[in-house]
């Protein structure tokens, strides 16, 4: 993905600090990224957001006191369409999905490389899911395991039109609507008003959401990689 011309705004949320300096750093070096500030906690990170409406919020989730997860949920009740995405030491499983469930854009860990992580949060912008590489296959592991102990009546699918199942296909990579609209030779704003009638459908509140269900529902295989 190329870089845009109106700078990306991000916010870190962090405990440890040198980390923070570190990513700030990174980012610095790219002209369409801007720091907006940084949090060593959820509830400072909250604060700041509220502040600072970043675009973006690359969030710890394991830190002292409010948890990262919680802090996502409460992020997202504030601003719903903002991008959040998880940036952490954590592979489990149920860390992933949970985060995901709760509505976060991406899930990366912190061992990446900088180039990967640069080009995730551009995805992230534009509106895209984005997933560690390594944390692809557990998630699908993990769904289909799910899917398997409880699996959804046949009747939520059923209230899929063919072309709405094409969009939740589409949704479960990740892809953006300009992207899906491209895909499938539709208008934006057709697709728009699909990915509306598929959550509401479904009963879900986010394209994370969407694409996590696919997923569990072998609608498709895997959501995107950056």
């Amino acid at each position: 993905m190329e870089p845009t011309s109106t700078p990306i705004t991000v916010l870190l949320v962090d405990d440890h600090t040198l980390f923070r300096s570190g990513i700030r750093s990174l980012l610095q070096r790219h002209a369409d990224f801007t720091v907006l500030g940084e949090a060593s906690d959820g509830i400072e990170g909250i604060k700041r957001a509220k502040q600072l409406q970043p675009d973006v919020v690359l969030l710890d989730l394991n830190m002292p006191g409010m948890s990262g997860v919680e802090t996502l949920q409460l992020l997202l009740q504030d601003r719903p369409g903002m991008a959040v995405i998880m940036l952490t030491v954590s592979e489990e499983a149920e860390d992933l999905a949970l985060a995901l469930q709760s509505g976060a854009r991406g899930y990366l860990i912190k061992n990446i490389d900088a180039d990967y992580l640069v080009r995730a949060i551009r995805r992230a912008a534009a509106g895209e899911s984005v997933l560690a590489e390594s944390m692809a296959s557990k998630l699908v592991a993990h769904m289909q395991g799910s899917a398997a102990k409880k699996a959804a009546p046949p009747s939520e699918l059923d209230k899929l039109t063919p072309r709405e199942r094409e969009i939740l296909s589409c949704l479960a990579r990740g892809e953006s609507n300009k992207t899906i609209a491209r895909t499938l030779d539709v208008a934006e704003s057709t697709v728009k008003i699909h990915v509306q009638n598929v959550l509401k459908k479904l009963n879900l509140s986010s394209r994370v959401q969407a694409a996590v269900f696919a997923v569990a529902h072998g609608i498709s295989g895997t959501l995107e990689k950056s």
